[in-house]
């Protein structure tokens, strides 16, 4: 492979270039566009962005391996920060979803280590083909303390092989009959979490904090507890109501809100007022038809960073496509094309502590690089379903590329 690579000739090149930490407000809007843009990548990195006519001249791209991005738009990796990657195979039904009764706890304890492995490759390549460089991956299905080590584990291995994953320990409502949520909570902090932090298997530490699950002093027993043995907290809440659990969250620096389906007043300012990103996942709002999509345009317009993710899980939302997470954005959530972009890719690698090395194309910065089949990011929207992708780019090697379709001779 050539140590420098030449992407070239781009119709539209989203740099995201701008000040550090997460985009709000009209900061959302700007993408750093050049037209007919050019990167030069060196030893997988960033060494420069510009126009063509520039960066070509350069004395570093004058035996650069060229890639013609002639008519495309290019932009960085999509960061995908909130899914269930390791979670086992699909159990559909005719209906086209997963069956419900199926107890995918139990479906994880008896598949093999090897198997969830292999499983979880095979999602990570589909996550690839359709432009997502970064995921965070969160346990939560193990139903016990063998189930999500079991899941943590595998999240490792795929970690070290694609050096794409980023780890997070997720405590969920499934508590044992033996025992009650502050109890099972109390286990986590004391038990679960030391073995986690001691075999460095998550960086985050997660909790699913709804009313009628864990009552706000658990959840803050939780973030402190994780906080003090070193993880970076993150919050799910918001699906069924406003719990306060926003407000705990904010207090302790957790790096995301997710779902956010209800926000207060309260939440609005508590977010507004902290770089706290709400990451927003429409995608299973869509599969589960239940047609309450998180109030984006609100949220944008108080003044908190957005990020987008897919919460790809088998249940809810098992869409690989950041794409089709954009065109829900628009047509479903208000947010304009540009918005949506920077909230999945910029403050996506905010929601997991990335921003200084991914989610833009600045200098410096991992050569995550994607190759869209349209010639304005606006038109990601209308392409409703569809992958647009040509070709991506991690850490400067081209790991796909779509293939041809070939058409048989005439008879």
């Amino acid at each position: 492979m050539a140590r420098s690579i030449l992407i070239r000739g781009a119709r539209q090149l989203l740099t995201l270039h701008g000040p550090p930490g997460p985009r709000r407000g009209a900061g959302l809007q700007e993408l750093g566009i050049i037209a007919d843009g050019a990167v030069l990548i060196r030893d997988g990195l960033i060494h420069d962005v510009g126009p063509s006519r520039r960066v070509e001249a350069l004395i570093e791209a004058r035996n650069a391996a060229e890639i013609n991005a002639a008519g495309r738009v290019v932009l960085p990796g999509f960061v995908d920060s909130h899914t269930h990657l390791v979670a086992g195979p699909l159990r559909a039904m005719d209906s086209g979803r997963p069956s419900q009764t199926e107890a995918y706890s139990k479906i994880i304890q008896l598949t093999s280590q090897r198997s969830l492995e292999t499983q979880g490759l095979r999602l990570l390549e589909d996550f690839v083909r359709h432009g997502t460089t970064t995921v965070e991956a969160k346990s939560g299905l193990g139903a016990n303390e063998r189930g999500e080590l079991k899941i943590l584990r595998a999240n490792a291995v795929l970690n070290r092989r694609t050096q794409m994953v980023a780890s997070t320990f997720t405590a969920t409502r499934r508590v044992s009959s033996e025992s009650s949520s502050g109890e099972y909570l109390e286990g986590v902090c004391t038990r679960i979490l030391p073995v986690i932090r001691r075999r460095r298997l998550a960086e985050f530490a997660d909790i699913y904090a709804e009313s009628g699950i864990f009552s706000i002093e658990q959840v803050r027993r939780y973030l402190s507890g994780a906080k003090s043995l070193g993880f970076a907290p993150k919050v799910q809440t918001g699906q069924t109501g406003s719990s306060g659990a926003v407000a705990e969250a904010v207090r302790f620096g957790a790096v995301s809100v997710d779902h956010l389906l209800y926000v207060s007043d309260d939440d609005l300012q508590a977010l507004a007022e902290s770089n706290t990103i709400a990451t927003l996942l429409p995608g299973s709002v869509f599969f589960k038809g239940t047609g309450r999509f998180a109030p984006a345009r609100t949220l944008i317009e108080r003044g908190a960073a957005v990020a987008l993710a897919t919460n790809y899980n088998p249940l809810t939302s098992p869409s690989r496509s950041m794409q089709m997470m954009i065109a829900l954005a628009c047509l479903k959530m208000g947010m304009t094309a540009a918005e949506a972009i920077s909230a999945a890719t910029i403050n996506g690698a905010c929601a997991v502590r990335r921003s200084d090395r991914i989610g833009s194309l600045e200098y410096g910065k991992q050569a995550d690089v994607i190759l869209l089949a349209i010639s304005d990011y606006r038109e990601i929207p209308y392409h409703f379903g569809v992958n647009l992708v040509d070709a991506v780019l991690r850490s400067g090697q081209v790991v796909y590329r779509r293939s041809e379709v070939k058409w048989p001779s005439p008879q």
